[in-house]
């Protein structure tokens, strides 16, 4: 991954494309880290755990983490939930967020959209509870569709989605100075994200098959690989992510951090 100064991002960089020296075959149960594993392991990801940078993406549900020994186990960055529609907190935000910033981890702050609140309230409740740390990861948009919401299960269209997506975008570059990463699902990206937002990163979730075979020509920057990690630190099970490129890359992007742009 790529940075220019003011948080734009380039593409065509050697971070999009898997280390060529990664191998699948192994790497099922138990990285060559210290105690990172799967509590089920699926042999369709087995490359994600050789990849050499690794990551959790955490929110109130892992409880009081131990974030020094997190990072001790072999982690380099945690994706942390912020908020929630217009009017949700995660409990453990401000927990998770200063806590992964002291013990040294890369971390960044994601949103998870609310189809049944509109952008500009979404958007506005992110800048209200999330500083804009300039040595943080870029936010993140985490789109999917809401199925088991018990408050807004309902789906809109593709066009209003699409809208939404953008005025989020928008605004969430605006109040950090650094342009949004992506997440999404392989159904939600079918139907609404395929050949769209080009000139953004993306953060795949792909836990039975590498991101390739699964979402038609997408670069992606993060690969979640499991819902069911093992990382010391973390009570219970995590989810468990890989960054797409070298140790150079990742060098680069803390680089780019630490330069505060």
């Amino acid at each position: 991954m790529r940075f220019n100064r003011g948080g734009v991002y380039q593409h065509g960089f050697a971070a999009f494309a898997v280390a060529s020296v990664l191998v699948a075959a192994g790497a099922g149960v138990v990285d060559a880290r210290s105690g990172l594993r799967d509590a089920k392991p699926h042999t369709g990801v087995a490359a994600a755990h050789t990849m050499p940078i690794q990551g959790i993406d955490v929110s109130y549900w892992q409880g009081d983490i131990d974030w020094e020994a997190t990072r001790a186990a072999g982690i380099h960055f945690a994706f942390i939930k912020a908020t929630e529609g217009g009017d949700h907190v995660d409990p453990k935000f401000r927990d998770n967020w200063f806590g992964a910033k002291r013990a040294g981890l890369a971390r960044g702050a994601y949103h998870f959209i609310y189809w049944c609140r509109p952008a500009h309230e979404q958007a506005l409740w992110f800048m209200l509870n999330v500083p804009p740390d300039p040595d943080a990861l870029p936010p993140v948009l985490d789109l999917e569709w809401n199925s088991h919401s018990k408050t807004c299960p309902k789906r809109v269209s593709r066009e209003a989605a699409l809208q939404t997506i953008r005025t989020m975008l928008a605004a969430l570059e605006t109040h950090t100075g650094k342009r949004p990463i992506i997440y999404t699902d392989p159904k939600f990206h079918r139907e609404v994200l395929e050949g769209e937002f080009p000139n953004y990163h993306f953060w795949l979730r792909s836990v039975a098959a590498e991101p390739g075979e699964v979402y038609r020509e997408r670069p992606f920057a993060f690969w979640q690989f499991t819902t069911t990690g093992k990382v010391p630190g973390v009570p219970g099970k995590v989810d468990r992510n890989s960054f797409n490129g070298t140790n150079a890359d990742w060098e680069r992007v803390l680089n780019w951090l630490q330069a505060g742009n």
